[in-house]
Formats: structure tokens, sequence, C-alpha cells
């Protein structure tokens, strides 16, 4: 599937309640590498794999959640064509200028149905991933600091209007529907888990009363054994874990989810499967979604489902 349009997951700027707690947490504990720091007192880190300047953004709040999400598109002719669909489709578009975010170019901002701010962008620097291009040896000490994740994957986000959601990037974004899991009438959406490249999913999507809430954001691990390395970490740190090492029946991961210190969740993941825009989409019934979440305890633990920030 060739990349012409949204690449893939950009960046994420998640509000934190204690700036130094959270910065010693993203670093030396999930193993983020610290990237730069701007002039309102934001903090800027990327994983070690990952080439552009940052992911992920931590501003000091006093309510924990997430401010926005990022897209990185093709290119800056990519962008404007993108933010011409939005408009034409009915959405209000913003721009905010180059250098806002530090080493990034223009951002298209909109909100989505469900409430969330979500934003594209065509350039950000590239500061590489501490492997030489020439030769590279297979890991760095940046990989093996920390939980060391190898990108920032995706997220999952609840609101009202999920539906909307499906629409919105689907008819327009270029993203396709991967799996859902339907309400108890068997016709309504419960969750979608949406692509826009070959993964399960680049973002996902829960009905909830609320909108603009952040159930996680996602980091990815290589295998599974890396995963028992990150729950050992944890524990090591006294991380709270909401739940496992386990695996996903949607989309297959093995996973744990935890909480950084101002209790946003946070999942660290391996494997999943990959997929393409033509293969069938997977359905799980409202009876069998304890199992879709957490395949091994087949039920879902009420933390997991109201715990939101």
């Amino acid at each position: 599937m060739a990349t012409t349009g949204v690449m893939r997951p950009g960046h994420v700027q998640v509000r934190v309640l204690d700036l130094d707690e959270s910065v010693n947490f993203y670093k030396n504990v999930l193993g983020l590498v610290e990237t730069g720091r701007d002039s309102t007192g934001r903090v800027y880190f990327k994983a070690w794999d990952e080439h552009d300047h940052n992911s992920v953004i931590l501003r000091q709040a006093e309510s924990a959640g997430m401010d926005f999400m990022g897209f990185k598109v093709r290119d800056t002719a990519t962008l404007d064509k993108l933010e011409a669909d939005l408009q034409d489709y009915g959405v209000k578009t913003e721009r905010i200028a180059a250098g806002d975010l530090l080493e990034t170019g223009e951002r298209v901002r909109f909100v989505i149905p469900t409430g969330h701010v979500m934003e594209l962008y065509a350039e950000k620097t590239c500061v590489g991933n501490s492997q030489d291009d020439l030769n590279p040896d297979p890991w760095t000490p940046e990989s093996e600091h920390g939980i060391a994740p190898t990108r920032f994957d995706h997220a999952l986000l609840y609101g009202p209007d999920i539906d909307g959601n499906l629409k919105l990037f689907t008819e327009v974004l270029g993203f396709y529907l991967v799996e859902r899991v339907m309400l108890e009438d068997g016709k309504s959406l419960l969750a979608i888990f949406i692509s826009c490249g070959h993964k399960a999913h680049d973002l996902a999507f829960v009905r909830h009363p609320e909108p603009n809430k952040l159930h996680h954001i996602s980091f990815l691990l290589p295998s599974w054994e890396k995963v028992l390395r990150a729950a050992d970490l944890m524990s090591m740190n006294r991380v709270s874990i909401d739940i496992g090492p386990t695996r996903h029946g949607i989309t297959r991961g093995q996973t744990i989810y935890a909480f950084d210190p101002s209790g946003n969740r946070f999942e660290t993941f391996a494997q999943g499967y990959e997929t393409y825009p033509d293969y069938p989409v997977k359905t799980w019934s409202f009876e069998e979604v304890g199992a879709g979440i957490f395949y091994h305890d087949r039920v879902l633990n009420e933390r997991f489902l109201s715990v939101v920030t």
C-alpha cells in the first residue's frame, strides 16, 4: 500500500500534573529520548527508533488528558489538498504556524465529531534514530534505556459520535475500518479500529457519553519478551499497572496497560497483525467484547471501561 496521503500518527501532546515528575517517568521509566524544551515550558520526546524530532510532547496543566494528536502526511501538497477536502466536507480548519511546535512545520488543526483536536502536518525535522545510516548496528544505548519502545503507535479515544468519526476518517482522510465491536442490538457501533497504513489500527474510538476523552496512548515494543521486560520495569519502578501482560483478541496485540504519574493510561504492546484495505472487516459481538479486549481473561475490568482523562 503506497503511503500517498496520511502516513502515520506523528505526535501527541499530553497534559501532566507535575512536569518534573513526568519528565523523569517518560525519560527514565518509559525510556523515551528528550529532544527539546520550548519557551512555554513544553518538553519534547521521541522513541529511540523514530527519526523525526518529536512524537510526545508534555505540557503541565491542572488536569490530565490529551491536548491534540497529529498525523504526518506525505508532503505539503497533500496537506493543502486534505485541508481543502476537510473544508469541502464541512469541517472548520485552522492553520498553526510553523515553529509553534519545535522543529515542526505548519499544521492544519480541526475538531472531529467526538470532540478531539486533530492535526495534519507535512514537515518535521529528521534527527535520526541514533543509528548510523551506513552499516548500522542493530541497537543503540537509547534502545536499552528503560522500557524503550520503538515508536508512538496509536491512541484509543472515547467520545459520543464515533459514527461521525468513522465517516470523516474514511471518506475524507483515507483511513479504512479494520475491526469493530457492536452494541447489544447488533447494529450500532460500540468501538471502531481504523488504519491509514498496514497496521491493525492507527486510531480507535469507543462510544462514550463525554466528548474529548483519552483512554490511552500506545507505544510499540519489538517482541513479547520486551513486553515482559516492560512489566518487570513497571513493577521495579512501582508504576500503577491497569492490566497485563496479556493479549487482545482485537488486533491480536500482546499488551500491558498502566498509568503515568498523572493518571494518563498508556499501553506498551507488541505484535498484532498487518492488514490491507481490501481485507474483510472483523466484527466482535457485544457478548464477546471481553474476549475481544482481553483474550485470556475474557472479561473487562470496570477500571478499564470507566477511567479516562
